[in-house]
């Protein structure tokens, strides 16, 4: 028998969206690579002059309107391995099926400054979506990956590469890439996903 844990199909009538920034909590890991989801909620926040501060489904959130919608934006507190759980609560509470739940990540397998908008797919070795498809019981949701480069050799620790900083040079390139990341989420949320990747996934 399967459960249906998010209610009705149909999308909440007290929220629109919710878009999930993932990062690990914590100073060492500001600015590191598997953080560029942090970047793009405190972005986000900066720009509507919200910040993403109040603990609720273990994540600071913030409920703002972005592209014609409600979103309420998450960045959970547990670590990035254990992010399912924040998102498996907000969409219990706002009854939203998988479908109507944004994640930004990171993706080392992009070049640094990419970004790749999908409706959907397998964790790829993420485990902050390896989480979140275990939660939801579903992989059926829409993801922004954030292209952090890859290893610079096969040899070297995948967890060192991204819980590693940005060099100066691909600093500035994150900065701008955020900001388009920006503008690929209020795409998506007011003209919907398919336009948002023809426009972004370029």
């Amino acid at each position: 028998m399967v459960v249906n844990l998010f209610g009705n199909k149909g999308k909440s009538a007290s929220l629109d969206w919710i878009l999930v920034c993932l990062g690990n909590p914590g100073d060492k890991y500001e600015n590191t690579r598997h953080n560029v989801g942090f970047q793009t909620a405190d972005a986000l926040g900066e720009k509507l002059h919200t910040p993403i501060q109040r603990l609720k489904f273990k994540a600071l959130t913030a409920t703002v309107e972005y592209g014609g919608a409600k979103v309420l934006v998450m960045k959970p507190t547990t670590y990035m391995n254990l992010s399912g759980e924040a998102v498996r609560e907000a969409c219990q509470f706002y009854k939203l099926p998988p479908e109507r739940v944004l994640v930004v990540c990171d993706d080392v397998s992009l070049p640094v400054g990419k970004l790749r908008l999908r409706k959907s797919g397998t964790a790829g070795g993420h485990n902050g979506l390896r989480s979140i498809i275990g939660q939801l019981h579903s992989d059926q949701f829409p993801r922004l990956k954030i292209g952090v480069g890859e290893k610079p050799h096969p040899d070297y620790d995948l967890a060192d590469w991204v819980l590693g900083k940005f060099p100066k040079e691909d600093r500035a390139v994150i900065d701008r890439t955020v900001d388009r990341a920006l503008d690929a989420l209020e795409c998506a949320f007011s003209q919907g996903l398919d336009r948002a990747m023809s426009r972004y996934n370029g």
